[in-house]
């Protein structure tokens, strides 16, 4: 079994900035891909960025230029800074990675951009 915990949402103003983490149980060292989505009240869950191995990185246009996804190896840890955020990037953010064959996604960390 594979636990992935997110956390630093929060309640954060228009225009301000927050960094999610997403912490594995296991080494994230031999995954490929892992990303974070959001799921907004009423709305399907979307992507939101994705980071391989690599390094090599793909962003959703609604986050580009706004956010930037990372992963640390060595703390089995994948981020995602958000800045200049707007009140609809207000959604659950969850990361998911797949170990094997099987996909995991964490509970989710809620995000709310408001004044």
């Amino acid at each position: 079994q594979v636990q992935l915990v997110e956390s630093g949402g929060g309640l954060v103003q228009p225009g301000g900035s927050l960094r999610l983490s997403c912490a594995a149980s296991r080494s994230i060292f031999s995954i490929n891909e892992m990303g974070w989505y959001r799921q907004a009240p009423g709305k399907e869950r979307e992507l939101v960025a994705t980071v391989t191995s690599g390094g090599s990185t793909n962003y959703a246009d609604s986050v580009k230029g706004r956010s930037t996804i990372s992963r640390d190896n060595a703390k089995n840890t994948m981020y995602l800074q958000m800045n200049s955020l707007k009140p609809e990037d207000t959604a659950v953010y969850y990361c998911n990675a797949y170990y094997g064959l099987r996909l995991y996604w964490g509970q989710g960390t809620q995000v709310t951009v408001s004044s």
